[in-house]
């Protein structure tokens, strides 16, 4: 049902918060796209603001829908994705070994990064339409809800999706109140089965990314190869010294060394522009963010709400902390994109729905009734 009137409890802080995000985001990748000629001659940086604007109605539209009224479709939203993710492996476009995006002119939709919003959905829409005493319903069936998904996306193959949506599940499965009995029988259950589920995960990559993962714990062994990514990274990272270079200076982004800029290293695109100091403010706004996210979760009135505000913050939180970590030689780089500043469509717009069915909790807090 679609509510008309002015938003109540909107949370202004929230909004400003992630608009101050996205500019920054469209400030970096404008610095190390604007020499770049892209296909069909749009600029990446006027491609990002157009699906900002996307975005801004994704927003709008999931603020003003009741959230138990989108939960009442999660199962037939979630079998449509599963439908878009099998198509995309038969009929989508293939870039770099990966065949995950739907070509829309010079646009792209990749379905993959959706999924994980509906994914929070449904599993919110299970764990809350009633009591889930043994570990088989709060362990097993929710898994074999995410099962289907999470297969299509690691024969894309998207090794950071995939790892997103094990997190958004293993996050809603602790938040729904799993019992201690009942974790230690997920976790020996999954013990057992750990060595198949390995031998999947692992066949499922392509070559450069299994050597991406050995060479994360010394990439100096191969500095020409694999181990670029991450070296670059932290020299532009490093080189960005307290301050930063500035837009024109910043030498690691502008000539071209440091490899996708505008997308999954765009922290280290706006670490070397600003430096420490830039980066802290940066973290603090993220902080911001994730504090009055996890405020509205919390102070939801039933369990749909917790459940939503939990796993939204799970799925913003994961990309966040992962992307910086692999920018930073934390992590291994997987290709997460961070929320709201790197380039793409299709996580823009959904970062953006999941903020507003955020707030959608929060303004239905005070009208629902038992």
């Amino acid at each position: 049902m679609i509510d008309s009137r002015t938003p109540d409890n909107f949370e202004w802080r929230f909004f400003l918060v992630s608009l101050g995000i996205l500019l920054l985001g469209v400030m970096s990748i404008y610095s190390v796209t604007r020499d770049v000629e892209p296909s069909g001659h749009v600029p990446f940086y006027a491609k990002q603001a157009v699906w900002i604007l996307v975005g801004v109605v994704a927003f709008l539209g999931a603020l003003a829908i009741d959230y138990h009224a989108l939960a009442r479709h999660a199962y037939l939203l979630y079998g449509l994705t599963l439908v878009l993710l099998a198509l995309v492996l038969i009929m989508g476009r293939s870039s770099r070994g990966a065949q995950r995006w739907f070509a829309l002119g010079p646009f792209a939709f990749q379905p993959s990064e959706m999924a994980k919003l509906v994914l929070v959905l449904v599993l919110a829409k299970y764990f809350a339409d009633g009591q889930r005493p043994g570990w088989l319903q709060r362990v097993i069936v929710p898994g074999l809800l995410t099962a289907p998904g999470l297969l299509l996306i690691l024969k894309q193959p998207d090794l950071g999706t995939a790892m997103s949506f094990t997190f958004i599940y293993l996050s809603m499965v602790v938040v729904a109140g799993l019992h201690n009995r009942a974790l230690g029988l997920g976790v020996l259950f999954t013990s057992m089965l750990f060595p198949f589920i390995w031998e999947l995960f692992w066949t499922s990559l392509h070559e450069y990314q299994r050597e991406r993962i050995l060479t994360f714990w010394n990439p100096a062994t191969d500095p020409a190869g694999k181990g670029y990514h991450a070296l670059q990274s932290q020299i532009a990272i490093g080189s960005g010294g307290l301050f930063g270079k500035g837009l024109d200076e910043a030498t690691q982004s502008r000539l071209k060394f440091l490899p996708e800029g505008h997308t999954d290293f765009v922290f280290a695109v706006f670490a070397e522009q600003w430096g420490l100091i830039g980066a802290l403010v940066l973290f603090a706004l993220f902080a911001v963010l994730i504090f009055l996210a996890a405020e509205i979760a919390f102070k939801a009135k039933d369990t749909l709400g917790l459940l939503l505000g939990a796993g939204i913050l799970s799925m913003l939180g994961f990309c966040l902390t992962v992307n910086a970590g692999m920018t930073m030689g934390l992590f291994p780089i997987v290709g997460i994109p961070l929320p709201l500043m790197s380039y793409g469509g299709t996580t823009t717009v959904t970062s953006m729905a999941a903020l507003g069915l955020l707030l959608n909790v929060k303004r239905r807090r005070l009208t629902l009734f038992y």
